[in-house]
């Protein structure tokens, strides 16, 4: 089937390379010259895995082309695949600018029967809109399809090659059918196929990334609820995850969610319902606290080094008589002498340790407030002159996308308390220079990170911050002190090996 994409972002290049591979021939479409010259090379300008082997493949056996021409692209296509970005306004809305703008230049360049199919996020009652457009321009026959993405960044060719389903929101059946077989090759496992209107395909993309954003919202609600009850969230997650009416899936803690589409489409969708004069409470609550949740683990930051044990770090690391063994732990306030190894964190009570529960009512919605906790007991600022590790900078992993990353917000906030920081990520240190310039410092690997940082900030959780040498990480940092915000470790481990340990939702194991 001869099919043309115009857009080669995310979702463009991906469906674009899919549909190709699946022996279609494949014209995809873009108005940056820059990036068609790149992508002629067989060169990709963003992250996903396998997708650059798949479009150099495709080059290759002259399946997929590369044009700005959209005239050409338009008139040498059945099926014309719309997936330009739709920004948020300032109100929150979507902006439909770059999608109407293409659907008049592809009304303008039709010369006959072809199929626009909506693949761009768009607000319900886009594709009756397309279709009243397409109408006023052209007098050859269009039939206007929704079909909405549900792509995971890092696994973007493994949900489109096998996809749990596939939504077509049409009416005419001619169309149907044609877009049917375009996805039949995805289908043939059994996934289904499922036929509806154009308005409730529009709407099930929010409604499944809402959905989505609840259960991530939710868990992490309850996880900062299980440090203030005294119980561990990842007992509790697995004790609600076995329950088949729930299910595993998005149920992890940690410090929200970003990316180019929870965010954009919460905002969104909550635009329509006020449009609409219908309120959405649940879904304005998950928004909240997503951004809360970001800044749980500066709270723990500022909490730490503003406790009287974080003033006598440097005075237990000097301390060179070991405890006795079989000798009962000495308590910090009796100025006990510890070793250099640390072993002083094994000893402490867990009553020694400060409070580290995130209090949600103490902060601004939206921002932490900064400019009452930047001074701490003795009147100088807790993190002025520190230096973190931060490991993991894009939003999740397998991608370099920063686009809402929780790391943004995390490093910025150290940034403005006086500290310093010390970044690494597998894939997104070019997008993180455009982000913070000469700010931070970028190191070449994760230990490199770490060397002479007072404590591990751990953000994104990739595969290769998973099993780390910790006892490397020991010799490199000024302190064992690691602040996790995935829970990527477990905390009786880290007793064990002698660190102090911050998790979400997690117990001291002391």
């Amino acid at each position: 089937m001869k099919i043309c994409v115009i857009g080669t972002g995310y979702v463009g290049l991906v469906a674009g390379t899919c549909f190709a591979e699946t022996g279609n021939d494949v014209i995809c479409m873009d108005v940056d010259q820059k990036k068609i010259a790149l992508l002629e090379k067989g060169k990709v300008p963003i992250y996903e895995p396998v997708l650059q082997e798949l479009i150099q493949r495709n080059l290759q056996e002259e399946r997929i082309r590369f044009t700005t021409d959209l005239s050409w692209a338009v008139q040498n296509s059945l099926v014309v695949f719309i997936a330009v970005g739709t920004p948020e306004n300032e109100d929150g809305s979507s902006d439909l600018g770059h999608v109407m703008e293409a659907v008049r230049s592809v009304a303008k360049a039709m010369d006959g029967y072809k199929i626009v199919v909506i693949k761009s996020t768009v607000p319900v009652g886009t594709a009756d809109s397309v279709l009243e457009e397409v109408h006023s321009l052209t007098r050859f026959q269009v039939d206007v399809v929704s079909n909405p993405e549900f792509l995971k960044e890092g696994a973007a060719i493994e949900d489109f090659m096998k996809p749990d389903r596939v939504v077509i929101g049409a009416d005419e059946v001619r169309a149907v059918e044609i877009i049917k077989e375009l996805y039949a090759p995805f289908t043939l496992t059994g996934a289904p196929l499922l036929v509806m209107d154009s308005r409730s395909a529009e709407m099930t993309k929010y409604a499944s990334n809402s959905m989505l954003a609840c259960r991530i919202s939710f868990m992490n609600e309850m996880a900062n609820l299980c440090e203030h009850v005294g119980a561990d969230i990842q007992w509790v997650r697995q004790g609600i995850a076995t329950d088949r009416r729930i299910g595993p899936a998005f149920l992890f803690p940690g410090l929200g969610y970003g990316g180019s589409c929870f965010p954009k489409d919460i905002k969104a969708l909550l635009s329509v319902a006020e449009e609409h004069h219908y309120p959405l409470k649940l879904i304005q609550a998950a928004q909240e606290v997503n951004e809360l949740q970001k800044q749980v683990i500066v709270e723990k930051i500022l909490k730490f080094y503003s406790s009287e044990l974080a003033g006598r770090l440097e005075e237990l690391k000097r301390s060179p008589k070991r405890k006795k063994e079989g000798e009962k732990p000495a308590n910090i306030d009796q100025g006990a002498e510890l070793p250099k190894d640390y072993s002083y964190f094994l000893s402490l009570d867990a009553e020694q340790l400060p409070d580290m529960a995130f209090d949600a009512e103490q902060q601004k919605l939206g921002s932490l407030s900064l400019d009452k906790r930047e001074k701490g007991g003795s009147g100088t600022k807790p993190l002025k002159g520190k230096t973190f590790a931060v490991w993991g900078l894009s939003f999740k992993p397998k991608t370099d996308d920063m686009r809402e990353a929780p790391s943004r917000t995390v490093i910025g906030q150290l940034l403005k308390l006086g500290a310093h920081v010390q970044v690494y990520d597998p894939e997104a240190m070019k997008e993180a220079r455009k982000i913070f310039g000469k700010k931070v410092r970028y190191a070449r690997n994760n230990y490199e990170a770490l060397k002479d940082a007072d404590a591990l900030v751990l953000v994104t959780e990739w595969n290769v911050f998973r099993n780390p040498n910790f006892d490397r990480i020991k010799s490199l940092l000024k302190y064992p002190i690691i602040f996790d915000g995935r829970n990527q470790y477990s905390p009786g481990e880290m007793r064990e090996l002698g660190f102090l340990y911050f998790g979400i939702g997690r117990q001291p194991e002391i």
